[in-house]
Parts: structure tokens; C-alpha cells; sequence
């Protein structure tokens, strides 16, 4: 849910040790293991259970499974034999074609490999029926715990023991469809590029290259004109649409040439490349045994095959890089990047701006401020990695969630820590953006801009569509970001002092006769007098929406102005309640753009503002929760409500920050006097955010 609450401001760079376990007992995997030994049974996942539930979620399965454990399958089960190479991995019936081809890349990097597989299980001394793996998910390390209870049909695997990367995603049906990258980057925590081969560098051999010596896992496939071309075999063995894995790259030399190759693999572990430098082909004869030996080749029918490097830039048509840091593989010099995470959401009705084709609600979108203040070494200008991630689509597939067109925008801007507005946006071009809106899980691009500060605007192509996000940025030089949606600072002035009867002007004298004629002999207002007067003047007014302020709405707004604390409204109180309420009511028809007697809950953050409340995202993520409708609108007493709540909060908060303007200590006793005037919410004992 995009409402829970997230401390703004950039997050550090996680590490693998930090791993969170996922299990929802809080257990990780070493207790849970001696757990099953100390009481002699073995682990059952009641996360992810051994059913149907775990293989689909839109459909039954055709024929009946049987759960199994390795040992009920094969007499010595091992779980990895003589290390785990490439050609282990082969596809079965699931479309997960990008899953395994990340996989098989993972085996060349020994080092990641063991990042993901801890050494610390087998089926040796210790078996308990439990296994762990870990994952980057979002900015963060986390250790899945999972049984080896895997589905069978007359004995037969049906699916690559994948389940730990299921679990993360909710099913096995999840893991249908996909991109090779979104696993890499699951398996490292690295930082993704694409390259489309039409438009990749002369130097595109050596960049390859490079990536392979650096650890970076590869992948590659041909796109697809239409649905019914995805899978289809072209006359040379490829198959379009289909996760491919770069698993290395060498020259051989050819009848006094030096050729070069790439070697590329296809899950499914058979249907290769037939043309020239395939397994069977003639170019072979002319090289020596011990070159092809150094070359590993082989005529096996394997999915793993050699092919020209010309060949395969005419044949495929993106290559996709997961780096594990993101040092530019053009250099030879290795950087040690800085990183910097912002964690947002995109909310509908309050931060969910769509694109800049969308300029009445671009600017609501979350901005990042990003001050580059040092140049990159002998350059004029700051090198920068920026990579938006939209979080847990695969996982929300179940409940019809699709991955949605994502990118972001960088403008130049004036030093203002404050949300810019819509005027902004309105005459200044972006200085950068992402290459494209694309519907991937991460948009990444590289950037060089001079030093100084600008504006990071991460969004959806369409406004209103939901989702959280995570930013990353990469950095050459330190450079110092900061959430401008997370600030909150209330600016209410103080309320003017009584007139004297003597000194009252003709206007005021006017409104004393109203309040006599209201309040009767005891010249107080109470709640019930307070509604009926409000509810018979606001009706009257044909330029706003008004359906019924409450008798709980009036009460609200007598506890906001009762200075005596009797519980109704004297002359001066109710004279300065009214002078608020007609500045409300021309705020609120400012605000109403399309002059509908609405307001549009995208302008509350400047209206809210003009009335003295800059609010963070998140504030007014749950204000659009509590008062919006349907359509994104709020009416003239949702939007009093809201006001006439906010100053309340704020009002006490300022009379009990004696000290620090930040926060305030409240013991129990104290929050429920408060929570029953202001808000209604259930906050707990101890430290109170400023609202």
C-alpha cells in the first residue's frame, strides 16, 4: 500500500549481510533449521505452501500434482554437485525463459553466485527440509527461507526448483513473462543498461567484453512485431522474444584473421544458432583442437553456441547489462560510485502527476533536489546514474496490477527548498531526461550536467496510476540529495484583538446583530446553533459545492476557536471564525479552477499552502484518503473540515513545543485529550511528528 508511512530523505546503500529474513514467523533460516532438528521434523513453508495456491493463481492446474521432497524423487539427492555451471539450467514449462537465462549468467560470477546460495546448507549433515536464499529487492537485501517440497507428475520435476524466487513473487504462474534484467538485478543488487543494437557504440565489442571481465551478468534477445511472433524459431535457430544469456566473448583466429565471437545460451537448453561459428559448423575445421578446447566448444546440443559477433549484432536486437557498480565500461579506470535511495510513492489524487504532456498535475508528482557539486576528475561537468524501479508489479499480478510506463525528468532550478509549482514547469524546459517512458520495472540512464542544482520529477506516463517506487542515483562525486516532499511547516497567524465595542465599524455592527440573533440572551454559540447558522449561510452560496457540515464539524470548530474552553462560541470568537471562514471560502474559490464549485484534491497542496499548511507527500496522501470522492474533488465543507482539523493539530503542537519545533514527548494521559480534539487517529505513547 503506497499510504504507510516512510521517513523521507535518501536511504544508505544496503549490503548483503544486512539480509531482513522474510519469514513471517521472524525467524531466520538457522533458528527455524534447529528448531526442525531439535524436535526431529522437517520444514513446512506455511508461506508458501505445497497446494495449487502456489503454482497459480488464475487458473487450475491440468493435471494433478504431487509435492515431493528431493529424497522421495531420487535415492541421494545433492543440492549442488560440483559446482553450479551454466549448462545445469534448462527451461520447463513455465515462461520463464528470463529467469533461467539470468541464472545461467549468474554461474559465471562465483562470487555473486555464493552472494545468493549461501554454503551454509545441503542435504549432508544437518538436513532439516529447509534452504535460504537471498535476494535484492528494492534497496534492500532480503533472506528467503523456503522447503525443498517441490511439484511432481508421475515422478517428474514440472518445474526448475525455482521456488525461493517464486516465493518472492507470490507463485509460480508470476514468474510468467518477464525481463532477464529484473533477475539480475534480484540476484546482485546491481544497476541495469540497455543497449538497443541499432544504436550501440562502434566500441560496442570491447564494452561487452569489458562487462564479462567485471562480473556483470548479460543478456540479449530479438523483439517481437506481434503477439504470435513471440516464441516463433527464425530460419537461422533464434527464437524472437525469447531471455538469451551472454556467457562469454573471444577472438579466434580464421585463415589468418582474428574473428570475433560471442557465445550465447538459450534456456531451454537445446534449439541453437545454424549459422556460421555454430556448434556443427564448417568454420571449425580451420581451427586448431587446442583453440577450441581454450574455446570450450563443443557440438553438443546443449543451447549454448558461438556465434560471429557481426552475426549477432544483425540478429539481436537488445543487449541488457546488470552492472554490478555502474563504472562506465567505455573507461578502464574503476570508481568507487557514491549511492544515494529514495523510497515514494505514486498516489492518485495527490503525487500521481503522470508526464509533462500533463501539466496541471505534472507538478504534483514527488521531487527530488539533487545538488551536484563537484566536477568528475579533468571534466567540466559531473557524471550521474539515475534508475527508477516501480516496486512488486509481479507480486501484484495476482490482483490484476500490470507493470505500468515509467520515467523520470531533470530540470535546472533556482535554490528553493520548496516543491516547485505548476508556473515552473509551465515555462522551463527540462535540462534531461530519461531516454523514453517504457512499461520495464526499472527506467536507468547515465547523465554529465555542470555542477549545480536541479530538480529529479520520477513518474508514470498516465496520471492517476498507483505505485511505489525506489530512485536510485549513482554518483561519480558525493552529490547531496534531499526528498522536497517530506518538509512540514505551518505558518498560521496570530488571531486579531478584540475591538472594543466603542470602536466598531459599520460592518462589525452589522455582524454583532447577527451573533445576538443566533446566539439569544447568553450570547454564547453552541454546536447545535453553530450548525444551523453555518448550514443556512453556506447554502446560500451558488459558487461552491456544499452538501451538510456536521454537528461533529461544528464541535470541531468550536474546540479550534474556544479560548475560554466552555464549549461555545463567544462575540470575539465567533467574529474571528467568521473572518477565517470567508478567507476559506476565497481560497477554496481560487483553487476551483474549472469554476465547478469543486476543488481538485491535485491543487490542495497550494491551497493548503496559501492557508499557512506545507504539508509532506505523505500528509497529503491521507488527506486525499480521508476527504477526497471518487473523482479526485472535494467539496467546500470536506475541504473546511480538513482545514479547520489541520489548524487544531497544529495549534496544539505549537503550544506544546516549548523548545524544539521538531517533535514533542507526550505520555499517554496526555495523547488522549488530543486525539479527541483534533484528529480522531490512535496515535501511541511517546514521540508525536509535527503534523
Amino acid at each position: 500500500m503506497p499510504y504507510l508511512y516512510r521517513a523521507p530523505g535518501p536511504q544508505a546503500h544496503p549490503v548483503p549481510k544486512d539480509a531482513r529474513t522474510t519469514h513471517s514467523s521472524g525467524q531466520n533460516f538457522e533458528q527455524l533449521r534447529q528448531e526442525c532438528l531439535q524436535r526431529g521434523t522437517l520444514f513446512e513453508d506455511a508461506d508458501f505452501p505445497a497446494s495449487n495456491s502456489s503454482l497459480f493463481y488464475s487458473e487450475r492446474p491440468q493435471v494433478p500434482f504431487v509435492w515431493k521432497r528431493p529424497g522421495e524423487i531420487v535415492k541421494n539427492p545433492e543440492f549442488i554437485l560440483g559446482g553450479a555451471t551454466r549448462t545445469d539450467i534448462c527451461q520447463g514449462e513455465l515462461g520463464d525463459c528470463w529467469l533461467l537465462a539470468a541464472i545461467a549468467s549468474l554461474t559465471l560470477n562465483q562470487k555473486a553466485l555464493a552472494r545468493v546460495i549461501p554454503q551454509d546448507q545441503s542435504f549432508g549433515p544437518g538436513y532439516a527440509g529447509i534452504f535460504h536464499f537471498q535476494f535484492w529487492q528494492h534497496s534492500e537485501w532480503l533472506d528467503v527461507v523456503i522447503d525443498d517440497r517441490l511439484p511432481t507428475f508421475r515422478d517428474r520435476l514440472v518445474f526448475l526448483h525455482s521456488a525461493d524466487h517464486n516465493e518472492l513473487n507470490g507463485s509460480y504462474e508470476a514468474l510468467k513473462g518477464g525481463s532477464a534484467i529484473e533477475a539480475m538485478e534480484d540476484f546482485t543488487g546491481g544497476v541495469a543498461e540497455t543497449f538497443q543494437m541499432k544504436e550501440a557504440p562502434e566500441n560496442f565489442y570491447e564494452i561487452l567484453e569489458k562487462a564479462l571481465k567485471r562480473g556483470s551478468l548479460l543478456g540479449c534477445f530479438i523483439d517481437t512485431g506481434s503477439a504470435a511472433e513471440s516464441e516463433a524459431r527464425t530460419p537461422f535457430g533464434l527464437i524472437k522474444g525469447h531471455a538469451y544469456s551472454v556467457t562469454g566473448i573471444d577472438q579466434v583466429n580464421f585463415r589468418g584473421q582474428r574473428i570475433e565471437l560471442i557465445r550465447v545460451r538459450n534456456p531451454w537448453g537445446q534449439v541453437e544458432w545454424n549459422g556460421s561459428w555454430s556448434d556443427s559448423s564448417p568454420e571449425w575445421r580451420s581451427v586448431g583442437p587446442a583453440e577450441q578446447k581454450r574455446l570450450c566448444h563443443t557440438a553438443l546440443d546443449d543451447g549454448e553456441f558461438w556465434m560471429a559477433f557481426k552475426d549477432f549484432k544483425a540478429h539481436f536486437d537488445k543487449v541488457e547489462i546488470c552492472n554490478l557498480t555502474p563504472d562506465a565500461l567505455e573507461e578502464d579506470a574503476v570508481h568507487k560510485w557514491e549511492v544515494t535511495v529514495h523510497q515514494g510513492s505514486w498516489v492518485r489524487g495527490s503525487t500521481a502527476g503522470g508526464c509533462r504532456n500533463f501539466l496541471d498535475t505534472f507538478w504534483t508528482n514527488p521531487q527530488i533536489k539533487l545538488s551536484l557539486t563537484e566536477k568528475d576528475e579533468g571534466q567540466e561537468e559531473c557524471s550521474f546514474l539515475v534508475a527508477l524501479m516501480q516496486k512488486d508489479r509481479r507480486k501484484l499480478k495476482r490482483f490484476g496490477a500490470n507493470v505500468l510506463t515509467i520515467g523520470y525528468a531533470i530540470y535546472e532550478c533556482p535554490d528553493k527548498d520548496e516543491h516547485l509549482n505548476k508556473d515552473f514547469f509551465r515555462y522551463h524546459a527540462s535540462r534531461a531526461r530519461s531516454k523514453t517512458f517504457i512499461n520495464l520495472r526499472e527506467v536507468s540512464d547515465r547523465f554529465k550536467l555542470p555542477p549545480g542544482e536541479y530538480i529529479l520529477i520520477p513518474s508514470t506516463f498516465e496520471p492517476h496510476q498507483e505505485a511505489d517506487f525506489c530512485l536510485r542515483i549513482f554518483s561519480e562525486k558525493k552529490a547531496i540529495t534531499r526528498d522536497m516532499d517530506g518538509n512540514v511547516d505551518i505558518d498560521l497567524p496570530e488571531p486579531p484583538k478584540p475591538t472594543p465595542p466603542d470602536q466598531e465599524t459599520e460592518e462589525e455592527l452589522r455582524f454583532r446583530a447577527l451573533f445576538e440573533q443566533v446566539a439569544g440572551e447568553d450570547m454564547e454559540v453552541t454546536a447545535e446553533e453553530l450548525e444551523y447558522v453555518l448550514n443556512a449561510v453556506l447554502r446560500k452560496k451558488k459558487d461552491i459545492k456544499f452538501k451538510k457540515l456536521s454537528l461533529i464539524s461544528c464541535k470541531n470548530i468550536i474546540s479550534l476557536m474556544d479560548t475560554s474552553g466552555n464549549g461555545k462560541l463567544e462575540f470575539d470568537e465567533f467574529k474571528v471564525f467568521w473572518d477565517k471562514l470567508k478567507q476559506w471560502i476565497n481560497l477554496f474559490l481560487r483553487f476551483d479552477a474549472d469554476k465547478s464549485g469543486t476543488m481538485s484534491t491535485y491543487e490542495l497542496r497550494t491551497a493548503l499552502k496559501a492557508a499557512g499548511f506545507q504539508l509532506s507527500s505523505h500528509l497529503l496522501q491521507l488527506i486525499v484518503l480521508r476527504y477526497a470522492d471518487e473523482e479526485l474533488q472535494m467539496d467546500f465543507d470536506d475541504f473546511l473540515n480538513c482545514l479547520v482539523r489541520l489548524e487544531n493539530a497544529s495549534r496544539v503542537f505549537q503550544a506544546l513545543s516549548t523548545k524544539n519545533k521538531e517533535f514533542i514527548h507526550l505520555t499517554i494521559n496526555e495523547v488522549r485529550p488530543i486525539q479527541t480534539l483534533c484528529s480522531g487517529t490512535q496515535p501511541g505513547p511517546g514521540r508525536v511528528q509535527a503534523p
